[in-house]
């Protein structure tokens, strides 16, 4: 079994790829804890609740968590039909002070995976802003920042997935070799999970038909959490800084 005795740590377990994970985690022989705002509906080793858009939340959560842990899995998130303050504090500024905070309490060869998204691949043409943000040093620095610099409504998913690219890529190799920690992000396309609806208000009519013409059909939960869960495993320890897309070819047909 892959992750044999491996204590992993999944946001976002009550639904969708992280429900899927934490199975897949479990049938692979991890202990799992699981996180989220929602009560969650399957088996787990221990879950703790929790509203990543709380600092002091995040704070409390934090003290319910084991002391050594080998894998972090940043699954939850909102879509873009809420506030951009909201997709800010939640899917970028709360998910790296959980992931900072619990650094020192990683394994060495432990992994962190990330989920991304495959509207965050146009983060170069904002890397300096990007590049910014990963600068700041914690949740109340980083909420200041963007307090100075707002993002539009209508592109903040995007904006905040293609941050967190950037910044997983600016940190990844330091933390392998100053932790022994491996850091990855993952790109899904559409997926077939609760918000779905949600992505194809937010895309709109026209590039959601666009994108429709050029792929098979969304994603299932699980063959993304197939791949987040094997980024967990030592099967992947020399994979670290990369973004993978897992979208059936659709990003591939814009180049």
């Amino acid at each position: 079994m892959m992750l044999a005795n491996k204590t992993i740590v999944i946001t976002g377990v009550s639904s969708g790829i992280g429900a899927d994970v934490a199975k897949f985690a479990r049938m692979q022989g991890a202990r799992v804890i699981g996180m989220d705002r929602n009560p969650a509906s399957l088996s787990l080793d221990g879950f703790v609740q929790l509203d990543l858009g709380d600092p002091q939340a995040i704070e409390t959560a934090l003290q319910q968590l084991p002391t050594k842990i080998d894998a972090l899995c940043n699954i939850a998130g909102v879509p873009g039909t809420a506030e951009a303050d909201l997709v800010g504090r939640v899917n970028y500024l709360g998910l790296r002070h959980l992931t900072q905070s619990l650094l020192p309490r990683f394994n060495q060869g432990a992994s962190i995976v990330n989920v991304a998204s495959i509207l965050g691949a146009e983060w170069p043409k904002r890397i300096e802003e990007h590049k910014a943000l990963a600068q700041t040093n914690s949740f109340q620095t980083g909420s200041d920042w963007l307090a100075k610099h707002p993002v539009e409504q209508e592109t903040c998913y995007q904006y905040f997935k293609e941050a967190l690219i950037v910044w997983t890529s600016q940190q990844a190799f330091s933390w392998l070799r100053d932790y022994g920690v491996r850091m990855n992000c993952v790109a899904p396309g559409p997926v077939m999970t609760p918000i779905l609806g949600d992505f194809v208000s937010m895309l709109g009519e026209e590039r959601v038909q666009a994108d429709a013409d050029r792929m098979l059909r969304p994603a299932y939960s699980d063959e993304v959490a197939d791949v987040i869960t094997f980024l967990c495993s030592d099967q992947a320890r020399w994979i670290c800084g990369a973004n993978i897309p897992i979208d059936g070819g659709l990003a591939s047909t814009y180049i």
